[in-house]
């Protein structure tokens, strides 16, 4: 009698787990005007969160934001910290850690630029040329593989790209790197003064996907492998298409095994 009581203690307690397991999901954010905002407002608010809320609304999941330089929100996804962050670029290192859902809902077709003060007459011409200048790249932002892994480069690191534009309009660095597409639309919206930059002729071409990313930890619940087959159903009924359309960004292809 004693031994079915435990076992139908043990099993509550495993029931009640199991229900605590999926009321709230952890998303980090951090500052990335147009697609995300965590400065100066009452409340987070970005295109990971407009694809996320229908979803966790379905599930009857509380959504938690956490806002953070991108740098410390890497952090805290790899370390379990954190379930959930949007906008990754999708690498080998950061596959040995994360878990990254498919299709991307961010597909550009763009080119990795470098910027420059119009004023200081300074040429980019070829890779060669980067060194021996001051680069000011987004911390913990991966770009192509050869700039990425080149010691050699005199890379500042910035918390965002707003940083880094005011550093170059302050004499602090002679370039900085950039998503072409992403980094002009976000100078317009935060209203900086393009007309004092120039983009150097050397860049390079390349399809730069951004995806939502699990930690390793999250990505193994229940709660995860819904969300994984909604945003799918999102991704294959046009849903992530228009919600996407705002931000200026291409359709979101259908997902297929």
């Amino acid at each position: 009698m004693c031994i079915r009581i435990f076992a139908g203690l043990f099993l509550l307690v495993q029931c009640a787990f199991a229900v605590a397991e999926v009321t709230k999901v952890t998303v980090v954010i951090d500052h990335a005007p147009p697609y995300s905002y965590t400065e100066n407002v009452e409340q987070p608010s970005g295109l990971i969160l407009d694809i996320l809320r229908p979803i966790t609304q379905e599930l009857g999941v509380e959504i938690k934001t956490v806002s953070c330089p991108f740098s410390r929100c890497i952090h805290m996804l790899e370390q379990g910290e954190a379930d959930v962050m949007g906008g990754l670029i999708r690498t080998p290192t950061r596959e040995q850690q994360l878990t990254f859902l498919t299709p991307a809902y961010m597909a550009l077709h763009s080119s990795f630029r470098f910027y420059s003060l119009r004023a200081a007459e300074l040429t980019v011409r070829d890779y060669e040329d980067l060194y021996g200048k001051r680069i000011a790249v987004m911390r913990g932002a991966a770009h192509f593989s050869r700039f990425d892994k080149d010691a050699k480069l005199m890379k500042v690191p910035v918390t965002s790209e707003q940083v880094a534009v005011e550093m170059l309009l302050k004499h602090r660095v002679d370039l900085f790197i950039g998503v072409e597409d992403t980094a002009d639309h976000a100078m317009s919206v935060l209203q900086q003064p393009t007309e004092q930059l120039a983009k150097q002729p050397y860049h390079f071409e390349d399809s730069i996907f951004g995806h939502i990313a699990f930690s390793d930890g999250f990505a193994k619940t229940e709660l995860a492998k819904k969300i994984t087959a909604r945003y799918r159903e999102m991704a294959n009924e046009g849903e992530l298409t228009e919600l996407v359309a705002p931000y200026a960004l291409p359709p979101v292809p259908t997902y297929s095994l």
